[in-house]
């Protein structure tokens, strides 16, 4: 925790301080032998087929090319139950609305929101609004929370993970926090950058088929797959190696991230998600995942190793090794 002992924008950047307010400050406050573990999403009650999940969306500009706050607070909930094996039923859907905000821009954000959510094939079916006073409240915050039943009949965590698994991204890199940032920076781009916001479902639901072969997933949002890679192994008795050359990134994200000096891997993302899979089973996620437009660049970036435990570890274009650690600093505030 920083040594000032106040809420830090870096607290909600999805990199190391958030990490550490999350366990240090907030998990400690709820947990209980029930849910030992933190996850996008868990059962109603030990036990249950039902699957919880909620969050919060704050994103500066609401609307972005490929998307908007209300695309992404659909998505981004269904996703958190997708990867934890259930398929989405409901929503509840709370706005918090300043003062001045025009009422059509909220129209065009719900209007969105209940198109993402037949996309998704599952409904808002409560809710709440707030008004808060001019210059007190950031324009627009949406609040979800998901109701989902299990469909993978196996706990997906770090736990069942094994050494000489395969970690798989299921698409390119970088592409939503990179287009928010421009958007919101009106950097000169042109129509280059679009949000990679989608529904992943039909992708995660393609690997149940694995079975006990599918380990965890992860969709790589706040932090970016730096910071999912880094949560899998922490504590682990294992650590996870991957190959630089190998994580998909467009080319128009990459030419942006160079010239901002960001790294691909520590942006957030809310359409790919990180897949550990047994090893004889790697094709057959590929495959799987390629079989759709969305899944097509999924790749095998790296492999579980018995080396450097609770480490992840980069072998480099140039042939050397670095650590990659948990995502540090402000990197992109607001941007989910």
């Amino acid at each position: 925790m920083n040594l000032d002992g106040l809420i830090r924008l870096e607290h909600g950047s999805g990199g190391a301080l958030s990490r550490d307010l999350v366990e240090s400050v907030i998990y400690p406050a709820f947990a209980s032998d029930a849910y030992p573990e933190l996850s996008d999403a868990s059962p109603l009650s030990p036990g249950s087929e039902l699957l919880l999940t909620t969050d919060g969306y704050v994103v500066d500009p609401p609307f972005f090319p490929g998307g908007d706050i209300g695309k992404l607070c659909v998505f981004g909930t269904c996703n958190d139950l997708a990867v934890c094996g259930a398929r989405p039923l409901s929503l509840s859907l709370a706005v918090v609305v300043e003062e001045g905000f025009p009422i059509v821009q909220l129209e065009r954000a719900l209007a969105s929101a209940a198109a993402a959510a037949m996309e998704a094939q599952t409904r808002v079916v409560t809710g709440d609004t707030k008004v808060v006073p001019q210059g007190k409240g950031g324009g627009l915050f949406l609040t979800t929370a998901g109701v989902g039943t299990r469909v993978f009949p196996h706990q997906l965590s770090p736990a069942r993970v094994r050494v000489g698994d395969a970690v798989i991204v299921s698409g390119p890199l970088g592409a939503h926090g990179i287009t928010v940032m421009a958007a919101r920076e009106s950097l000169p781009v042109g129509n280059t950058l679009k949000s990679d916001a989608a529904f992943l479902y039909p992708l995660t639901s393609s690997l149940f088929p694995l079975g006990e072969s599918l380990r965890f997933m992860r969709d790589a949002t706040r932090g970016g797959v730096a910071a999912v890679l880094n949560e899998a192994v922490h504590g682990a008795r294992w650590g996870i190696e991957v190959d630089e050359d190998n994580f998909p990134v467009d080319q128009d994200v990459k030419a942006v991230s160079d010239l901002l000096g960001l790294n691909p891997l520590e942006i957030a993302n809310e359409g790919v998600f990180v897949a550990v899979v047994a090893e004889q089973a790697a094709e057959q996620a590929l495959s799987a995942l390629r079989s759709f437009a969305h899944g097509k660049k999924a790749a095998l970036v790296g492999t579980v190793s018995s080396q450097n435990p609770g480490a992840v570890v980069m072998r480099t274009s140039i042939g050397g090794k670095r650590m990659v650690d948990f995502p540090r600093g402000l990197l992109l505030p607001r941007i989910c």
